[in-house]
């Protein structure tokens, strides 16, 4: 049976199967964070050591996820989908069961090295078994997944950290994993992917490993290690550079590459790739800053700040069999665009709030940028495969998520760094403000602090100080966010119809 009329036996099933595997991924990338202190402590290593276990992951899944393409030719999509997600349970109870740090940390390397190919293989086997007219309707169900799984992570691993122990956040995985590759074992069996033997690009894929391991790397620890001030993050920077020229070069002219960077050529894809890396980058820095600003500057527990953070799940999960059924009936430039004003109204309603601001209210505006993010992964997703051919879906998607994936690590480095300078920035501008002669200063001093006491007053004029200096740059990114999606505006109406995502993926050739 051919791939374009392949349908399972039961469609819901394998939709259940495939979504189920890229919840699990995507869930991965965020439910350690919030355990990382306890992991330390248990396994007896500073807080330095234990950020590793988020960055060998986040390194080895940037790695493998341009390989997609080059494993789907070799190994056909259904069976990298099926051994994907098994290693990645495997590995996940190897995590488990880790007893120190360097075992962690090798394991969760392993993780993300099998976890690359996941979500572009999962994206392309769903637009394949679905006919056209509903194609959309995958792709949203796919994007809720994305959406839901990073929101649910902190929540979830903190709960489980709380109520049982650290191992059991990498355990679930392993009883999820092994019903998803059942199942698509079983739905896919009478699926014919066609298989070649690529040669292996060796100079493409050591010089991939080198390039793009240093540049996570340090933009995963330039803030910790003072940027260019670090001889380490230098030499690491120097390194990238160089590995990274020489594979473009390499990869552009090779006549069989290991990453097909060929298939930015294709208007749409190279149109829809930019606006999904600049979009997913702003959203990415709207979900780093809300938990860690609920927290530092509003006095939130994780487990209150990740409520706060929830309700931008709800709207997704509510509207995506609506977008899905009626979204190609309109243009996905202007669904987009829609997205992207929601989406912009809610940076700018961010940049007005202050530090008495209700927990109701950062939660209704979090609920609100759910519509933006109901309508934004589905079109700008649909719109960037639209011009690939059934054979590059899987290759295109894999290095779309691979930019993506680097969009979002240069938004969390770039983030945190404007977010802790700018508010250094602030602080000593209000600092001046503050002198012995000044009555007002008197007048604060005295508020703050008992009149015997004038050091201790100080010191909480002080932290009140940093407080609102942070406040001020919180304020501040979000306004410059609220107008980079505006931009994006007239980015994504340079894409040019039609925007039908083709299926039938074959595994063969570019």
């Amino acid at each position: 049976m051919s791939q374009a009329s392949f349908r399972p036996p039961n469609l819901m099933l394998a939709t259940v199967g495939l979504s189920l595997s890229t919840f699990m991924q995507v869930l991965d990338t965020t439910i350690a964070n919030v355990s990382l202190p306890i992991i330390s402590g248990n396994l007896g290593v500073s807080a330095d050591q234990s950020t590793w276990v988020i960055t060998s992951f986040a390194v080895s899944t940037a790695i493998s996820l341009p390989l997609t393409g080059f494993l789907t030719r070799r190994f056909g999509e259904v069976k990298l989908f099926i051994w994907s997600t098994l290693l990645f349970s495997f590995a996940s109870f190897l995590c488990g069961v880790a007893q120190n740090i360097t075992m962690l940390i090798l394991f969760r390397a392993i993780q993300g090295a099998v976890a690359g190919p996941m979500y572009p293989v999962t994206q392309s086997l769903l637009i394949s078994i679905y006919p056209p007219s509903r194609r959309s309707m995958a792709l949203a169900l796919l994007a809720m997944v994305t959406v839901v799984a990073p929101i649910a992570g902190p929540i979830l691993g903190g709960w489980i950290t709380d109520n049982y122990s650290w191992p059991w956040i990498f355990f679930i995985n392993v009883p999820i994993g092994i019903f998803a590759s059942l199942v698509i074992a079983d739905q896919m069996r009478l699926r014919v992917d066609t298989v070649t033997r690529p040669k292996m690009d060796y100079v493409g894929l050591m010089t991939l490993i080198i390039g793009v391991g240093a540049l996570q790397i340090v933009l995963d620890k330039g803030n910790d290690e003072d940027w260019f001030n670090s001889p380490f993050i230098v030499v690491a920077s120097i390194i990238s550079a160089i590995a990274l020229a020489v594979f473009l070069i390499w990869e552009l002219t090779d006549d069989d590459p290991i990453v097909n960077l060929r298939l930015l050529h294709h208007h749409n894809f190279r149109v829809g790739t930019l606006t999904l890396v600049l979009a997913y980058a702003s959203f990415f820095a709207i979900g780093l800053l809300i938990p860690q600003w609920l927290q530092r500057n509003m006095g939130y527990t994780a487990t209150w700040a990740g409520f706060a953070a929830a309700p931008i799940g709800v709207l997704p999960v509510m509207l995506v069999f609506l977008v899905g059924k009626y979204a190609n009936r309109i243009d996905l430039r202007l669904l987009a665009s829609c997205a992207f004003l929601v989406m912009g109204t809610t940076c700018f309603l961010r940049s007005e709030f202050y530090l008495q601001v209700e927990f109701t209210h950062v939660a209704l505006v979090q609920l609100l940028q759910g519509l933006g993010v109901a309508l934004f992964f589905m079109p700008v997703t649909t719109i960037l495969l639209s011009n690939l051919q059934p054979n590059e879906i899987a290759a295109g998607g894999g290095l779309a998520t691979f930019l993506r994936t680097l969009g979002a690590s240069f938004s969390a480095s770039l983030t945190t760094f404007l977010w802790g300078h700018r508010a250094i920035l602030h602080h000593a501008r209000l600092s001046e403000h503050i002198t012995p002669y000044d009555a007002s200063a008197s007048a604060v001093l005295e508020t703050v602090g008992n009149n015997d006491n004038v050091q201790n007053a100080s010191v909480t004029l002080e932290q009140m100080l940093m407080q609102q200096g942070y406040q001020m740059s919180f304020n501040e990114i979000f306004h410059m966010l609220g107008w980079v999606f505006l931009a994006l505006i007239v980015v994504i109406w340079l894409a040019r119809p039609p925007f039908t995502a083709k299926g039938g993926s074959e595994a063969g050739g570019h």
